[in-house]
């Protein structure tokens, strides 16, 4: 008995949830920015917070399936952007993240962009960029504080100080996210030289 061909990686279950993510992208837009209630907040979580277990669940059965692809380690990166850069915008936009909250919105889309352009640069001369321990620590930190902050007023409704928590865990997800940039930073800078 013939064993039926593996399935093209282009539509394994791993790149379909990259996908999503990104089509999560708009959606979480579009809920945001229409439902301007409590309701449109906690849909709007419900999206984002899918959209991050995508995250995890596509990296994991990438792995254990033996699924892992060029298309995937390429569009991994661009969809976690996209959601954290989306996410951050609409936040500024509402004025949930405002006053000096701004400053660490900014680092943190300056950080991505860096590391974004450093991977770039490092894919030419053929070296990877590997993601650290506390990297991924600070990728998890960010995308809590994020939902945190999306939930924003209405949270405050059922929890007293919740928009007040989400602020708290953007300033620590930014000051790590400082530290893991400086990091990729400083390695491209030290591998430019020597070679």
């Amino acid at each position: 008995m013939d064993r039926a061909a593996p399935r093209p990686l282009l539509t394994s279950l791993p790149n379909l949830l990259t996908y999503g993510r990104i089509l999560a992208v708009p959606a979480l837009a579009i809920c945001f920015l229409v439902l301007r209630d409590d309701t449109g907040r906690w849909i709007s979580l419900v999206i984002f917070t899918v959209a991050c277990l995508t995250d995890w669940l596509d990296g994991y059965l990438a792995r254990v399936w033996d699924q892992q692809s060029t298309l995937g380690r390429m569009l991994d990166p661009i969809a976690d952007k996209l959601l954290v850069g989306t996410a951050l915008l609409l936040l500024v936009h509402d004025n949930t993240i405002n006053n000096a909250t701004i400053y660490a919105a900014i680092i943190i889309l300056c950080r991505e962009i860096l590391v974004s352009g450093l991977r770039e640069f490092l894919a030419e001369l053929n070296r990877k960029v590997l993601v650290t321990q506390l990297a991924k620590w600070k990728t998890t930190l960010q995308m809590i504080a994020l939902g945190v902050l999306i939930a924003g007023p209405a949270g405050d409704k059922l929890i007293n100080g919740v928009s007040g928590a989400g602020t708290v865990l953007l300033w620590i997800a930014a000051l790590l996210t400082l530290y893991t940039g400086y990091d990729y930073l400083k390695s491209a800078i030290v591998y430019a030289i020597e070679n």
